[in-house]
């Protein structure tokens, strides 16, 4: 019984013990809870203002401006010059379309501007014409002016005659044939002054045609001199059509490329707007980079980048500056886009491409294509 007894109070006397043991291990791990919460705001902190100044994506890839190189001119391919993969420079001829025809053009051109150049100086020549003719009209208004006055003095005369006769008929001084010889001379005479009204009219209305084809000769010329008239300047647009033409046939590189996707041959007929290659230009190449949109909010315009391409490796890295944000997301401006007006819903973040300039510098020394993957990083504490 004494064990028994001695054993009962040390029972007893343990559960306080345990009790302030478990308050002293939960007060400690709520302690430790705390600190490691502590330390985790801390981490955010010092990662949020000192770590957390770039974004990336790995979902990036190179794009240019390329040129369709097309024909402007009809005619047959003479010679193509230029192969698939084949870099070329600016200015480079990349095929030849035969000229006989635009030279058959040109030289119409020519004869048709020399053409219109000599109806302008014979214009000239018919102002002069005009001039000398309305001068001579002058001459010829004066002698039928003249031709007037003399008929009407001898149709006055012969008045007087017939008057004086017909007094002296009637008391038989004279005969009747000789008072018919002097009407008879009346009415020649009445017959010529109308003869001569109508000369000084038809003289006069030559020297008025003369003036008006004077004056409508003159419209054509005034404030014009052999190279501004209106049909020396159509002449001259034809000239210059058919040199551009002839230039034409000559089609060249329009900058520093290499050429893709050739397509025409020798000898085939080609028609304006015919596409016969592509020339990407290596040396502007960019890089879309599709950023989800919760990254997007402090990436801006101007902000630097820094790259690198599955081609070399983490090794090369290019850099890059942000230009611009697309007008939509990829699945906007796709072929049948997405509808999310239906019940089973489910939000899929979207990327929204970003293009990034890269330096022609680091480009010249390790060139890309259009279409390889990039990983880009936005450095967003540059301005």
């Amino acid at each position: 019984m004494t064990d028994a007894q001695n054993t009962l109070p040390e029972t007893k006397n343990d559960e306080p013990v345990s009790d302030t043991t478990l308050k002293a291990k939960r007060k400690k791990a709520l302690g430790f809870v705390a600190l490691i919460l502590i330390i985790a705001v801390i981490l955010y902190a010092v990662w949020t203002v000192f770590f957390n100044h770039s974004v990336d994506t790995d979902n990036a890839y190179v794009g240019a401006e390329t040129a369709s190189i097309t024909s402007m001119v009809t005619g047959q391919v003479e010679q193509v010059l230029v192969s698939d993969t084949q870099t070329v420079k600016k200015g480079q001829l990349l095929v030849r379309v035969d000229q006989r025809d635009a030279e058959i053009a040109l030289a119409t051109a020519k004869a048709e501007l020399v053409k219109a150049q000599r109806q302008y100086k014979q214009t000239q020549a018919n102002s002069s014409s005009l001039n000398s003719q309305i001068f001579v009209s002058d001459d010829a208004i004066h002698s039928a002016e003249a031709k007037v006055a003399e008929a009407k003095a001898e149709m006055d005369k012969a008045q007087d005659d017939l008057n004086r006769r017909e007094k002296l008929s009637v008391s038989g001084a004279i005969s009747k044939e000789e008072l018919s010889t002097a009407q008879s001379a009346l009415t020649t005479a009445k017959a010529v002054y109308a003869s001569a009204q109508a000369g000084l009219a038809q003289a006069k209305s030559s020297q008025k045609a003369a003036q008006s084809n004077l004056a409508a000769n003159e419209a054509l010329i005034r404030g014009a001199d052999e190279n501004s008239t209106p049909d020396v300047l159509v002449a001259q647009a034809k000239l210059k059509q058919a040199l551009l033409d002839l230039e034409r046939t000559e089609i060249k590189a329009p900058f520093d490329g290499v050429v893709t996707r050739r397509n025409i041959q020798v000898g085939q007929r080609v028609a304006p707007g015919t596409v016969l290659m592509m020339v990407v230009p290596t040396s502007q190449l960019y890089v879309d980079a599709n950023f989800k949109e919760s990254q997007l909010e402090k990436v801006r315009p101007g902000q630097k980048a820094v790259l690198t391409s599955d081609l070399y490796g983490d090794s090369v890295e290019y850099h890059g500056t942000v230009q611009g944000f697309s007008g939509g997301t990829g699945s906007a401006f796709a072929l049948i886009p997405a509808q999310n007006a239906t019940g089973n819903w489910i939000k899929v973040v979207q990327r929204l491409p970003v293009r990034i300039k890269l330096d022609p510098k680091e480009l010249a020394e390790h060139p890309l294509r259009v279409g390889l993957s990039m990983e880009a990083k936005v450095d967003l504490s540059s301005k």
